[in-house]
């Protein structure tokens, strides 16, 4: 019987290992510019075409490889870094990755340059599928290229799982991103299809980050800063007034290395607890300098989540630094002095003299005589009570037949609800705590929650627009200005098609701004920067590449944003527009991400807590 157990061809070895640290053409990024910052590099080059699926070329001045350390670059488990075994546990670079060179050689075309300063010629390296193609002697600039092509040609079942260009896009800049926030000394430039999309030049941990999100973010930026025996923590931390509900920016880094850590998320947000809403998230650029030797960051392959030997302690000296710069940089919110509009108020000059004050009285004022006026009218808050009126002609009809005293209505939801009992509706409603719709039904009491019930009666609306593009744009006086950073700039041409159904308009001003023409008629009141970039924010926290997904999102982000809020008093016609809008959706009992709109406390349920 012949032997079964057979060693693999290289070849296929690192098409295996490829599996594991190449996932996306993002993957690569990341294991090219790792290797420039080890070596040295004080400028590094990142140019995609494709969003990387045909092309990612990264350029550094770093140290350069003689002739034979680049072809051994290309040998599994080559490395610089290790002689022994435990230098494992104290490596201060990028990480050890053995089969990041060898594994990005084996699924795609790569050609290399590198040349040492002391060295009159460079190498030049041509490999393609593990097979080295070329290798000779060319002249090249101090340092290194490396070019790689078609990434997953011989690999077309990976190939065919790859994102659509805008995710790929996207994930490229997330890893540039977490790259760049850590080597502010670093200078990078970003090149996407032979255009220059982003220079950053040397600079200071602040500015770095501001380069990177824009110079708004500048404002609400509170520095951290704190030593101890287990180690350093410092960066910074976003006001509290800045905090919000969809994504913010939110990074943990370990010895320049970005990490996940939920257990120190939650030492920041018990810190800002007492100062933001519980659905509003802090943002923070948090950086940790500690001894190697304490952490262990091989319990992940892709070596994002970090095991620290004092977790705990940590945690508590975590926390106290951010809640104490909190309170030492004033986040309580102050009175501000502005007089631009404050009266001008004379100097006191003892020369001159004041005449006392004369007050002029009608002596005809008869106050028991009636003067009937008119009764000014509220104003109804903008919150788009005169869109929602627009279009439901049936409705109205519905509400004026319930003012109007006649037999209880027959409400009947029109579609999926088939779970809600059919319900005669009183014309008699109540608004408790100007949060609930109450109204007496044939079985109870009926409790509809004013704002998510708007949120469903929106969301239905904006859906439909997007999908038949039907929204109706109001053009802007004065445009507003939309500062993104840089991964928010890679996310919004994902959802721009969407936008513009909705009645958006935005040009191109360049450097990741844009100017926002037109709005949608239903939101002229609103911000529509902040509801902009929620809508992006939340797109790429669903990270969906399919179409529906994605408007359903900017659906659903747009509804919460512009629903009537919490503490919104609602008129008896107002309260009866929305019970009526709701009804008429397909789904009335929930929103579109599962939460309870209504609900009904029966009769007997009543009666037993009365007795």
């Amino acid at each position: 019987m012949p032997d079964i157990i057979h060693l693999l061809p290289d070849s296929i070895a690192n098409q295996i290992a490829a599996g594991e640290v190449i996932q996306r053409p993002a993957s690569v990024v990341k294991e090219l510019i790792e290797n420039s910052l080890d070596a040295g590099a004080t400028h590094i080059i990142l140019s995609v075409k494709d969003a990387g699926r045909t092309f990612i070329q990264v350029i550094d001045n770093g140290k350069g490889m003689s002739a034979t350390d680049l072809r051994m670059a290309f040998e599994r488990h080559a490395t610089s870094k290790i002689r022994s075994a435990d230098d494992l546990f104290s490596l201060t670079t990028m990480g050890f990755r053995g089969e990041a060179l060898p594994s990005i050689a084996a699924i795609s075309h790569i050609e290399v340059k590198s040349r040492r300063e002391e060295d009159e010629l460079g190498s030049l390296l041509v490999i393609s599928g593990s097979k080295v193609e070329k290798q000779e002697m060319v002249a090249a600039a101090t340092g290194t290229s490396i070019t790689v092509k078609n990434i997953f040609f011989n690999v077309p079942a990976r190939r065919k799982f790859l994102k659509s260009n805008e995710t790929e896009r996207r994930n490229i800049f997330t890893e540039f991103e977490r790259i760049v926030l850590v080597n502010p000394d670093v200078e990078f430039t970003l090149i996407e299809n032979g255009v220059e999309t982003l220079h950053l030049p040397k600079t200071g941990l602040r500015q770095r980050i501001v380069q990177i999100e824009g110079k708004n973010t500048n404002q609400q930026l509170i520095e951290i800063n704190e030593e101890t025996t287990l180690g350093k923590i410092y960066g910074y931390i976003a006001r509290p007034e800045f905090a919000r509900k969809g994504k913010v920016n939110q990074f943990f880094f370990v010895n320049n290395r970005y990490i996940r850590h939920p257990y120190f998320h939650r030492a920041v947000t018990t810190a800002f607890e007492p100062l933001i809403a519980a659905n509003e998230k802090p943002g923070y650029y948090i950086y940790f300098q500690v001894d190697p030797d304490t952490i262990d960051v091989n319990i992940h392959p892709t070596k994002t989540e970090v095991k620290f030997e004092n977790e705990q302690a940590l945690w508590q000296i975590l926390m106290v630094t951010v809640k104490e710069s909190l309170g030492k940089f004033n986040a309580i919110p102050t009175i501000d002095f502005d007089r631009d509009d404050a009266p001008e108020i004379p100097v006191y000059d003892p020369s001159r003299t004041s005449s006392m004050p004369k007050v002029n009285v009608d002596p005809g004022y008869n106050p028991f005589h009636s003067h009937r006026t008119e009764t000014p009218q509220p104003k109804v808050p903008a919150f788009g009570w005169e869109q929602l009126y627009k279009g439901f002609e049936k409705e109205k009809e519905l509400v004026d037949e319930i003012e109007g005293r006649t037999p209880a209505t027959l409400f009947k939801p029109a579609g999926g609800d088939r779970n809600l009992p059919e319900t005669e509706l009183s014309p008699e409603h109540y608004q408790y705590k100007q949060k609930y719709i109450l109204t007496s039904v044939k079985s109870g009491l009926m409790i509809i929650d004013q704002h998510k019930a708007h949120v469903r009666i929106l969301f239905d609306k904006y859906l439909e627009q997007i999908r038949n593009k039907r929204g109706i744009s109001q053009r802007v006086l004065f445009p507003e200005v939309l500062e993104l950073s840089a991964s928010e700039a890679a996310a919004l041409p994902s959802i721009m098609e969407d936008l513009e159904a909705l009645g958006f308009e935005l040009s191109d001003l360049g450097n990741h701004s844009f100017a926002i023409q037109a709005v949608p008629s239903e939101i002229e009141n609103a911000a529509p920067a902040a509801l902009i970039r929620s809508m992006i924010g939340k797109s790429m926290e669903t990270g969906s590449d399919v179409k529906s997904e994605i408007q359903e999102s900017i659906a659903l982000s747009l509804a919460n944003l512009t629903a009537i809020p919490y503490g919104n008093t609602l008129t008896t016609e107002e309260m009866l527009l929305i019970v009526s809008q709701l009804f008429a959706s397909p789904s009335p009992t929930y929103t579109p991400d599962g939460q309870t709109i209504i609900s009904v406390i029966s009769d007997a349920e009543i009666e037993k807590k009365m007795q």
